[in-house]
């Protein structure tokens, strides 16, 4: 039976999310607010409009719909130009993809970033690996719903008890549940305690491709 991971892009397959946060952090201060980077890493990839306010809104940040938006595409904007050439995958992301490719594995990326943005920090190496690609702009629903999984899932042609997703953050991590997926989980930005609701935590990259491999012909 052919197996299939989701791969997360920011923070699993892309060395990232630092420079993603700086860029929110200089976003939002432009409008007067100064927000941790433990806020912003614990909800990444939580840019549903709906979702975002509310987030904000709970932790005393009083933002509205039409203020978010301006504060997403300035984001945008400051990634690009500050900090997109700095982007580069994790060092053993190549090899890893390599051998899930050799051992049979249909690789798939599912991340809440506009494809824009995609095509400008995804090296065409790592591209070359994925069977298939949903980005944020493409489906209803970001994370954590689970319409990008659910998106994959049906262009792969897959069912969810074939699929194994990876994560790292727990937005991602609920919209893989929510589509009834097993969820890895890699402790890239955030510590174990915040990534509870993934069926296993891994610590490494060097670790996750022993946990995949094990997996190839046994049920998850």
């Amino acid at each position: 039976m052919t197996r299939s991971v989701l791969f997360d892009m920011d923070g699993v397959i892309l060395d990232s999310m630092p420079y993603h946060v700086r860029a929110w952090q200089e976003a939002l201060y432009e409008k007067g607010f100064s927000v941790s980077a433990e806020l912003l890493y614990l909800h990444e990839g939580a840019i549903e409009p709906d979702t975002a306010v509310a987030i904000f809104q709970d932790n005393d940040y009083f933002i509205d719909a039409d203020m978010f938006h301006e504060i997403l595409e300035r984001q945008m904007e400051i990634f690009a130009t500050r900090y997109q050439p700095m982007i580069k995958p994790f060092p053993e992301v190549p090899q890893i993809l390599k051998r899930l490719c050799d051992a049979g594995w249909q690789l798939a990326l599912v991340t809440s970033s506009h494809m824009e943005i995609l095509k400008k920090v995804l090296p065409s190496e790592i591209k070359s690996y994925m069977d298939h690609i949903v980005t944020g702009d493409q489906v209803e629903r970001r994370k954590p719903f689970p319409d990008p999984f659910l998106a994959a899932i049906s262009a792969l042609g897959q069912n969810p008890e074939a699929c194994l997703v990876v994560e790292n953050a727990p937005a991602g991590i609920t919209a893989a549940k929510a589509a009834a997926l097993h969820c890895v989980a890699l402790t890239t930005t955030l510590s174990e305690e915040h990534l509870s609701e993934a069926d296993t935590v891994l610590s490494s990259h060097a670790e996750l491709i022993d946990y995949i491999l094990e997996l190839t012909n046994q049920r998850f």
